[in-house]
C-alpha cells in the first residue's frame, strides 16, 4: 500500500487510538493531510504528537468530535467546511460497545445513538465536500458481527426490552451496511463517484471493549489482531487504485465479501434510511 497521497484530505474519526489511529498514521505517512476527529482533546494531541514523531510529518490536525452529540457533529462538519473546498477520504472509524444502556446528548440509546446516527449525521453533513472531490471515498467500519445483527423495529434503543450489549453492538452494525449500501445507491442516482464502502477490520485489540471486565478483556485480547493489522482494510477501501468506482460492498481482509442476508434486503435499507431522516430531522433524500 504505496499510493502518494499529497494533495489528498483525509478524516479519521476516533482516531486517538487503535484502528484509527493507526489508519491516520499510514494516510500520513503517505503524504496526506490528516484531520483527527477526536472525542477527547487532549488524547488527540497526544496521539498527533506520536504521529509526528513516529512520521516525519506535521501535516495532521486534531478536531473534537462527539458522535454521541449532534450539534458536535454538525459544528466538527461546519469547522471542516469553513476550511477546506475538498475531502478525499473519510473512514467513520469510530463506535462504542457499551455494558449497559445509556444515552446521548440528544437522549438516543449510545450505542445506536453513536455508531449509526453520529455515523450517518456526520456524513451527510461532508458530503458537500466529498461530492466537490474527485473520485472522494467514504469507509464505514462495521463488523464481521452484522450477521448475527437484527433489526429490532419496534425498539431499536433498547426503550422497551432488555438491554445487551452484544446484541446492540450487532444491531448498529448492520446499521452500518444497511446504511451503507443505501448511501451507494443514492450516489449514483445522482450520477456522483463518490464511493462508500462498509469494512471489517478483523478482531483487533482495541479499547472498544473497555467497559468489560478487566480479565475478560485479557482473555479476548489473546485471540486479537493489532491494531496496525486491522488498519488494513480501510486502509485499502480508502486508497488502493483498483477499487475505484467500487461502491457499496462490504469488505474483510481488504476483499469483497457477501454481507449478511439482512443487510441486502433494500426495504430494511430504505426503512433504516426513512427513519433515521425522521429521528435527525432531516430533509428526506430521494431513493434510486
Amino acid at each position: 500500500m504505496s499510493e502518494d497521497l499529497h494533495g489528498k484530505i483525509c478524516v479519521v474519526t476516533g482516531s486517538n487510538t487503535g484502528i484509527g489511529k493507526e489508519t491516520a498514521r499510514e494516510l500520513l505517512r503517505r503524504g496526506a493531510h490528516v484531520v483527527l476527529a477526536c472525542r477527547d482533546a487532549a488524547k488527540g494531541e497526544a496521539a498527533r504528537a506520536d504521529l509526528v514523531a513516529t512520521t516525519g510529518r506535521d501535516d495532521v490536525v486534531v478536531e473534537p468530535l462527539d458522535l454521541a452529540s449532534l450539534a458536535s457533529v454538525r459544528d466538527f462538519a461546519a469547522r471542516l467546511r469553513a476550511r477546506h473546498a475538498r475531502l478525499d477520504v473519510l473512514v467513520n472509524n469510530a463506535g462504542v460497545w457499551t455494558t449497559s444502556r445509556g444515552t446521548t446528548k440528544e437522549g438516543f440509546e449510545t450505542t445506536f445513538g453513536v455508531n449509526h446516527l453520529g455515523t450517518f449525521l456526520l456524513t451527510h453533513e461532508l458530503l458537500p465536500l466529498l461530492r466537490a472531490t474527485p473520485r472522494a471515498r467514504i469507509v464505514v467500519l462495521s463488523s464481521n458481527l452484522h450477521y448475527r445483527g437484527n433489526m429490532a423495529w419496534d425498539d431499536l434503543q433498547y426503550e422497551r426490552r432488555k438491554f445487551g450489549g452484544p446484541a446492540a453492538y450487532s444491531q448498529s452494525k448492520l446499521a452500518n451496511v444497511l446504511f451503507t449500501k443505501a448511501l451507494a445507491r443514492r450516489l449514483r442516482a445522482e450520477g456522483s463517484d463518490v464511493t462508500v464502502n462498509a469494512v471489517h477490520p478483523g478482531v483487533v485489540t482495541t479499547e472498544l471493549a473497555r467497559d468489560y471486565p478487566r480479565l475478560l478483556v485479557k482473555l479476548f485480547h489473546l485471540f486479537t489482531i493489532s491494531p496496525a493489522a486491522g488498519a488494513r482494510c480501510s486502509l485499502t477501501v480508502a486508497t488502493a487504485p483498483e477499487l475505484a468506482g467500487v461502491s457499496g460492498e462490504y469488505f474483510e481482509k481488504s476483499k469483497a465479501r457477501r454481507a449478511a442476508a439482512a443487510a441486502l434486503d433494500e426495504g430494511a435499507q430504505e426503512r433504516l434510511w426513512a427513519l433515521t431522516e425522521s429521528l435527525l430531522a432531516l430533509a428526506p433524500a430521494k431513493a434510486a
